[in-house]
């Protein structure tokens, strides 16, 4: 992209797996990447929100990565990729392999800060190394995903508290916490990762949940309830509501690492503390917890801030998504979101999405 070409079919905000997966299907249908269509992402590198996971993260069935659409033309997939080394390398090395081969040529570091409706278009505005840009579009699909958007409920006390707030997106090694006291929140995969991190490196740990975890019995998740949460995110989307949790539909599954740890007693949640102290949480039977450092791992939200000019959301709190287009405006379709946040559903949404552009390029005579 130069700076004589400022307007474009299609703006691809995001580059994680649901932008590339657009971006494949859209150079498929037709249209030339860097010129017909433009991919802006705000990283500093390949990865999507990956490149920003902690180094003892690493892939596996709680972790799961898809193979992008055509990846398999580069002889690469995530279910053969070497296990032992840091999830964000791997994912980097072979996100870095695919939007090369099929020449995407990806804008970053673009960090988009507007969307606003010029009539015709829409214009976007973005923060380079280089200063602020703008580039119109007849089209955007959004894939901005959550990382961006990190979520910590409010608990009483949280400002009195004297120790260190940690969410999943600050996390980076478990030897931060070497010899405190540590309370982990949430009842994910990420959460249950942390506690396994830690142990044997804080001096205590204490798992903190708002309802038991479901422990599944396999290894791998269960393909009818990810399709039932899934399915929840759809009615969601299309209510305008905001979005339930993907993972408190599927449950974690019971790998050998994780079911040795009930094994040992080291995954046993005290429930959900009612407030929190100078220094520790109170729960509501009223026994104390001393804590050096609070981790939240309690997800994320869509990150739909750049949207704010387009004044999408409804009264129910969410935005009204139908088929991955967005009611308020037939030009904006959401990659990432709803029925298609997860992996199960973002590559089957790229294809889709990408028909609908060409479709709404061909009514608007572009």
């Amino acid at each position: 992209m130069t700076d004589a070409e400022l307007s474009t079919s299609c703006i691809v905000i995001g580059a994680g797996q649901a932008g590339l997966s657009v971006a494949y299907y859209l150079r498929r249908l037709g249209l030339e990447p860097g010129e017909e269509f433009v991919l802006l992402d705000r990283g500093p590198s390949t990865g999507g929100a990956w490149q920003h996971r902690w180094e003892a993260l690493k892939l596996g069935s709680a972790h799961k990565v898809n193979d992008l659409p055509g990846m398999d033309e580069l002889g690469l997939s995530f279910t053969t990729a070497d296990h032992g080394v840091p999830a964000r390398d791997v994912v980097e090395e072979y996100y870095a392999a695919y939007e090369e081969h099929y020449g995407l040529q990806v804008v970053r570091p673009a960090d988009v800060t507007s969307v606003t409706d010029l009539g015709r278009d829409l214009l976007v505005r973005f923060d380079t190394e280089g200063g602020e840009l703008e580039l119109r579009g007849a089209t955007i699909v959004n894939a901005t995903g959550t990382w961006g958007a990190p979520f910590v409920p409010h608990y009483p006390g949280m400002r009195d508290f004297t120790g260190r707030h940690v969410h999943t997106s600050t996390y980076v090694d478990a030897h931060d916490f070497a010899g405190q006291d540590v309370v982990v929140v949430g009842g994910g995969t990420s959460a249950i990762g942390f506690i396994l991190e830690l142990e044997g490196v804080a001096n205590s740990i204490t798992w903190a949940t708002r309802r038991p975890p479901e422990f599944l019995d396999g290894s791998e998740l269960d393909l009818e309830a990810a399709e039932k949460a899934v399915g929840a995110q759809d009615e969601a989307a299309r209510a305008g509501r905001a979005l339930p949790s993907i993972v408190s539909g599927t449950g974690v599954p019971r790998t050998r690492k994780i079911q040795a740890a009930i094994e040992r007693g080291i995954l046993e949640t005290k429930g959900m503390f009612a407030r929190i102290e100078a220094d520790g949480v109170r729960f509501p039977d009223d026994e104390f917890q001393r804590a050096d450092a609070i981790i939240w791992a309690t997800g994320f939200r869509p990150e739909l801030r750049h949207l704010a000019p387009m004044k999408l959301r409804e009264k129910e709190g969410g935005v009204t998504v139908d088929s991955y287009r967005v009611a308020r405006d037939p030009r904006l379709f959401f990659a990432g979101y709803g029925p298609a946040a997860s992996t199960i559903g973002a590559n089957r949404a790229g294809r889709n999405i990408a028909r609908q552009v060409i479709a709404q390029l061909s009514r608007i005579g572009r």
